[in-house]
């Protein structure tokens, strides 16, 4: 009858309307959540199959909530390094431990290094493909290349010096058979730093020789570092002093059997440009006692150095810096797009889970294929706005007074039918 199926309608309100607030509730407490997405009551009327136009019974209301997971929040920065955030579309792969884990997906991007050097979210561990020195992913960026980022992985930092850039002006009014000496430094293949001495000889008009001693401590001591070095360089000049030619071309100097156990060294050296002034060059001193003028002698590789912080920069590289100085990259994030990220379950914490609604997830890197751009030092704010927040929970309200009126209208109903019975 009537009264029942407006009582049953009114009902259907009172708790459509609860649950409505339930989720504006929720979207109020998560107002600062990094990476929420606002969810949103959708209301959808019930007919009963026995209305028609000359009699009508009511089917009231249900209500389900729609996770405008796709909605894009604003970017805020951040001072923690490690913080990331995606503009546009997709999600971090996370799992539920470094190896063997559960794998969801998030927008949170406040990560932090835990005690292992994993980076980490409320026990979510970021995943990510490993680089080489510049950034380049070893391997294929694929699910299965894919690993908890761990950023002690390359812990300590060191590298040999493989070529040496020498800029000198050799005395032209030297006489033959003079020498004269300057040094540069060598890094093994461990990271220490070692001297090395080169002797410079004149061995004619207009022709000069190098040779190479022994490596030696760096910190001052003359203990050998190395048992042995070879690469004697023959060296001649052109008549303007613009060197003429080097032998062996390239120059190299090798260096065997470091006594810390490092590699052998194979060090090639720059000497300058055939017919140019740009390296080594052969003009007069000037002087009483003609003297080498050495104007830089530059030594690529680097000291043993501790890693010392870890930032995560644009396009989603995250980059170890060291006490020597030296940055390198070391992983890169991945992003994980869908057909229908609007059909991912939510879980807590921000995470979701792939469904068949939403899709399996396609992995891209940062900026590739329509995948969002990774920012690191900065973090996606929820996008809830209290302000519609407000005006939506004062709609439910009187939703709901009035729904609860008309179970007050319909009980005064009933009342007034039974007593017309009586």
């Amino acid at each position: 009858m009537s009264l029942t199926g407006a009582l049953s309608s009114a009902i259907s309100a009172l708790s459509a309307q609860s649950q409505s607030l339930s989720m504006i509730s929720d979207n109020i407490a998560n107002s600062d959540t990094t990476g929420y997405k606002t969810t949103s009551a959708m209301f959808d009327d019930l007919v009963t199959a026995s209305s028609n136009a000359t009699s009508y019974a009511s089917g009231g209301v249900t209500v389900s909530g729609r996770a405008n997971i796709t909605q894009q929040g604003l970017l805020a920065a951040t001072s923690n390094a490690t913080d990331v955030a995606i503009q546009g579309s997709g999600f971090f792969v996370v799992t539920s431990a470094t190896s063997g884990g559960t794998t969801s997906y998030t927008r949170n991007g406040a990560f932090t290094i835990d005690n292992a050097g994993y980076l980490e979210n409320n026990g979510s561990y970021l995943e990510g493909w490993r680089t080489d020195a510049d950034g380049n992913v070893v391997g294929s960026e694929s699910a299965s290349n894919l690993s908890a980022i761990n950023t002690q992985i390359a812990s300590t930092s060191g590298s040999a010096t493989t070529k040496t850039t020498i800029a000198a002006n050799l005395p032209s009014d030297a006489a033959t058979g003079n020498t004269y000496t300057s040094s540069m430094t060598v890094y093994d293949s461990l990271g220490a730093a070692n001297t090395m001495q080169i002797t410079w000889t004149k061995t004619g008009t207009n022709t000069w020789s190098a040779s190479f001693a022994k490596p030696t401590s760096a910190s001052g001591t003359s203990t050998s570092t190395a048992t042995g070095v070879s690469g004697t360089v023959d060296i001649s000049f052109n008549t303007d002093g613009s060197l003429k030619s080097t032998s062996p071309s390239p120059a190299t100097v090798a260096v065997t059997g470091w006594t810390d156990g490092a590699a052998d060294s194979s060090i090639t050296l720059d000497l300058g440009t055939a017919g140019k002034t740009d390296g080594l060059t052969q003009y007069a001193s000037g002087e009483t006692t003609p003297s080498v003028n050495v104007t830089s002698i530059n030594s690529d590789g680097l000291s043993y150095g501790k890693l010392s912080s870890v930032s995560i920069g644009k396009n989603g590289v995250v980059d170890a810096t060291y006490s020597n100085g030296e940055t390198i990259a070391i992983y890169k994030i991945a992003v994980a797009t869908f057909a229908d990220p609007n059909g991912l379950s939510a879980a807590s914490d921000g995470l979701y889970s792939a469904t068949v609604t939403s899709g399996n997830a396609a992995l891209q890197a940062s900026g590739e294929n329509g995948a969002g751009t990774v920012y690191g030092s900065e973090l996606e704010s929820s996008t809830t706005d209290t302000s519609s927040q407000f005006s939506s929970m004062i709609s439910a309200q009187q939703a709901y007074s009035a729904a609860s009126q008309v179970i007050s209208t319909v009980n005064k109903m009933y009342d007034t039918l039974i007593s017309a019975m009586r």
